[in-house]
């Protein structure tokens, strides 16, 4: 009897072979789902969808990540685990060269440096991971928990080294303003063109050096304002 022979181009089905290039194939089920993710929303995207635009079978994604939720969760872990080890760099090398004399300003341009590098270098997926963040960090029914699966870590080492930077500022005061710090920075990072039609071309929000310059200096006085503030001067004091 003669073997049927499997048509040429017709998408493989099921599992992939245990000699298949799988880590490519899981790549560009990433690459689809995040650019889908980052367009439509969580709930904007069906998994055959996603299978349709990386070009393979639907049931490669079930394969490999399960469901739709355990597809969402890869694609934000794959760049957060990138992202996260480049902030804690920063900021363990900032609070190593400016021991007993930190600035706030400091801290969080070690924070958002590594934004700004990944989203300039010539990986376009980095805009439509900080675009897909941005999003995450305003659903309210599971946002919350999302980004703090994925990145507190990172963002207690922030409000650590602003505590040593403010030692007199509160918690309470730390914590809300890096509440305020995060919205200004996803909104800046989405550039989603909003300024463009404001400003009427005056500035583009695909203009990430314009970002740098001011977006660090403006959260650093936002939350040293907060703090001074809150914080008893020593004639009110005298005073009491």
């Amino acid at each position: 009897m003669t073997a049927t022979r499997k048509k040429s181009g017709a998408p493989s089905r099921g599992r992939p072979p245990k000699s298949a290039a799988t880590p490519d194939l899981r790549e560009k089920i990433l690459d689809a789902a995040e650019d889908l993710f980052a367009r439509h929303g969580f709930y904007g995207v069906t998994t055959r969808q996603v299978a349709r635009e990386a070009g393979v079978d639907v049931a490669l994604t079930h394969y490999y990540f399960g469901t739709k939720r355990g597809l969402f969760d890869a694609v934000f872990h794959r760049r957060a685990e990138i992202l996260n080890a480049d902030r804690m760099a920063l900021l363990n090398a900032y609070e190593a060269a400016h021991a007993g004399a930190m600035t706030a300003e400091g801290a969080i341009s070690a924070f958002m440096e590594p934004l700004f590098v990944r989203s300039l270098s010539a990986d376009h997926g980095w805009k439509s991971y900080f675009a897909l963040v941005a999003q995450v960090n305003n659903t309210p029914h599971w946002g919350g928990e999302t980004m703090t699966r994925f990145f507190d870590p990172v963002v207690q080492r922030l409000i650590d080294l602003l505590g040593k930077a403010l030692p007199q500022a509160e918690p309470r005061d730390l914590y809300w303003g890096y509440q305020f710090l995060t919205g200004a920075m996803m909104l800046a990072f989405s550039e989603t063109g909003r300024i463009d039609l404001l400003s009427r071309g005056l500035c583009r929000s695909s203009d990430l050096e314009a970002v740098r310059a001011r977006l660090v200096a403006f959260c650093a006085a936002g939350i040293c304002d907060i703090v001074e503030r809150r914080t008893p001067s020593p004639s009110n004091d005298a005073g009491a």
